[in-house]
C-alpha cells in the first residue's frame, strides 16, 4: 500500500501485517501490527474522515507490557492537549496529535539511541 510505504523504510521495523484496512467516500480505517527488531510490537488503528480522526497506537515491549500509548480517546479532560494524551507507564500525559509515520519516527529513534 503506497500510503504506508514509509513503513518498509524504517530500519527498526522486522515485519509488519495489515490486520484491516477500508477506505470509502466518507472516511479510511486501518489497523496494523508492527514487529520490531527488539520484538516490541506496536498496534495501530486509525479511522479519518472529513469530521473527525480517532487513532491509538499502542506500543508494548514483548511481554506485551505497555511502553507508550498514543490516543485521542475523548477521557483525560485535565490534560492540557486535550483530547490528545499518551500513555507512559501508570502515567497519561500531554501528547500533540500525531501520526503512525511520527510515532514509527520516535520508535525509530529509541532504537538507535
Amino acid at each position: 500500500m503506497e500510503s504506508f510505504k514509509f513503513l518498509n523504510e524504517s530500519k527498526s521495523i522486522q515485519e509488519y501485517e495489515v490486520l484491516d484496512f477500508k477506505s470509502t467516500a466518507s472516511g479510511r480505517f486501518f489497523k496494523i501490527k508492527i514487529i520490531f527488531i527488539d520484538r516490541s510490537i506496536l498496534i495501530a488503528r486509525e479511522f479519518s474522515s472529513k469530521e473527525e480522526r480517532n487513532y491509538s497506537f499502542h506500543w508494548m515491549n514483548k511481554d506485551k507490557n505497555l511502553i507508550i500509548r498514543w490516543d485521542n480517546a475523548p477521557y483525560h479532560k485535565n490534560i492540557s492537549t486535550y483530547p490528545h494524551h499518551k500513555h507512559l507507564h501508570n502515567k497519561i500525559t500531554a501528547s500533540q496529535e500525531i501520526t503512525l509515520e511520527e510515532v514509527i519516527q520516535y520508535i525509530d529513534g529509541q532504537m538507535n539511541e
